[in-house]
């Protein structure tokens, strides 16, 4: 819940704080889930992504019927998406990695671990943007630190691919691992993108 009061909270920013806790469910069932292959993990993962599009619905639904919001109508839209993809691809992590049978491994671990992390921020920084809005403007700078880490996991992961055997059973894992790191990395592409509108509404508000 964080230390706001949801009675007094404004709608738009419990909206968004919802959207931030059920990706941030979402984004710890994924990293259990790279850690165990337990299936149940999955199915929270694909319930939380259905709930968060429907979290989506309902704030772009208040978008149309409202006139006056705690910030620009763009920011709350755009936030609302990021927060959205970030989840989506969360998803669909799982959904690749099922399909091309692509086994967990360090570096995966590795990622989905900082996107949790950078899902962990970003759910901070809604929890205290109403009231509090320099520390989640701090809580949204940690989620970009987050994305850094995983960009350059990203990178090293790919080159021991390619340092590999060069046989076409090594060249298809390949190409198969490689499309399941390039979903953590867009999901915390997308993370990122979060946390820079966080950062755009903060420096409006102060």
């Amino acid at each position: 819940m964080g230390i706001l009061s949801t009675s007094k909270e404004n709608p738009f920013i419990r909206l968004l704080r919802q959207q931030a806790e059920v990706l941030q469910r979402g984004a710890l069932a994924l990293e259990r889930f790279v850690m165990t292959g337990d299936v149940k993990d999955a199915e929270i993962v694909e319930s939380s992504e259905k709930q968060g599009d429907e979290l989506r619905r309902i704030l772009i639904d208040e978008l149309h019927k409202t006139f006056v919001t705690p910030f620009d109508r763009e920011d709350i839209f755009e936030l609302s998406l990021y927060l959205d993809d970030v989840l989506d691809y969360c998803f669909t992590t799982i959904l690749e990695m099922q399909l091309l049978d692509v086994k967990s491994d360090k570096y995966l671990q590795e990622m989905v671990s900082r996107v949790r992390e950078a899902a962990d921020e970003l759910l901070l920084a809604m929890q205290r943007l109403e009231r509090n809005p320099m520390v989640a403007l701090d809580h949204s700078r940690r989620a970009k630190h987050r994305e850094n880490q995983v960009e350059r996991l990203y990178r090293q992961a790919v080159a021991d691919l390619f340092n590999g055997p060069e046989d076409s059973h090594h060249i298809m894992m390949m190409l198969r691992t490689r499309e399941v790191y390039r979903h953590v990395s867009n999901a915390a592409d997308q993370a990122d993108q979060a946390a820079n509108v966080i950062g755009k509404v903060v420096m409006k508000m102060t």
